[in-house]
């Protein structure tokens, strides 16, 4: 097995095109892919599913690319020893939260990190999939639920408050079963969610008027003076022209985790990272 050839496997990967990752080393397409047939044979598996959108990983291609990016690790700290340079971090990171977690509490470290270490490349991907850890769709994800996986090391990073906000003028403070009011939850996939449930409970009698399975869609419906929403307090709190409203009750607040496949424990450019963020968050 050639070094060159994992580079290239490398490239494939991280652009999904034999052309873009030709480009990429400054190599000819065909040389792209005769190399890559050279290293699947020597490997005896395919280690890319070739579909109409681009080159896709097989599950064997996942565990070459797991080892592979640590040997790239290890040749450019080599070669960063012998530059003089070792304290420089290179390649790419993917991060996985939700929206708002992702804008309001992960930016502005991340933004931080990119400054320390401008040749790492960061990718946050915020939207409600959960994407695999284990199947490498992200190297790093933050979670409201504690993760299962028995490849994934895990940790509480801290607890987020949530309280019901309403736009600037709604009433401070709210009793009774919420006759009249309108409500701003959850979408129906997610009505289960433990302030969608609480929603229901404290206010019977109020109206939900809108749904949304993204937090920042919320506070935007709630700022418009669409109806109240429960919302984190680092969100709810940082929106012009909401509120928080007195409850005899306040809503449930939630944990937060973050979760790396084990594989990548000795990657020096995701310690560095998750350092950065332990430190300004764990509770």
């Amino acid at each position: 097995m050639d070094w060159s050839d994992l580079r290239i496997f490398l490239a494939i990967a991280r652009t999904g095109t034999l052309g873009a990752a030709a480009r990429s080393l400054r190599l000819s397409q065909p040389t792209m892919g005769r190399r890559l047939r050279v290293l699947e044979t020597a490997v005896g598996h395919a280690l890319f599913q070739r579909t109409a959108e681009g080159f896709v990983l097989t599950d064997e291609g996942n565990a070459v690319l797991e080892h592979a990016e640590r040997m790239e690790e290890e040749v450019l700290a080599f070669q960063r020893r012998l530059a003089g340079s070792d304290v420089q971090l290179e390649g790419m990171l993917r991060l996985s939260s939700s929206d708002w977690f992702g804008t309001y509490m992960l930016a502005p470290v991340l933004a931080e990190f990119s400054e320390r270490h401008p040749k790492v490349c960061i990718e946050l991907l915020s939207d409600a999939r959960l994407y695999s850890l284990p199947r490498r769709e992200a190297d790093v994800a933050f979670r409201i639920k504690a993760f299962e996986e028995p490849e994934v090391i895990s940790r509480r990073l801290m607890h987020t408050s949530y309280a019901l906000y309403g736009s600037t003028g709604a009433a401070t403070s709210l009793t009774g079963g919420g006759a009249g009011l309108r409500l701003i939850t959850m979408d129906t996939a997610f009505a289960e969610m433990p302030d969608a449930l609480w929603l229901k409970r404290v206010l019977p009698e109020a109206q939900v008027v809108m749904r949304s399975n993204s937090r920042l869609v919320q506070a935007e419906f709630c700022r418009q003076g669409s109806g109240l929403a429960v919302l984190p307090r680092p969100l709810g709190d940082r929106i012009p022209g909401i509120v928080p409203i007195d409850m005899d009750e306040a809503p449930p607040g939630r944990d937060t985790y973050l979760g790396y496949h084990r594989d990548l424990r000795r990657l020096s450019r995701l310690r560095t990272l998750l350092d950065m963020i332990i430190e300004r968050f764990a509770t």
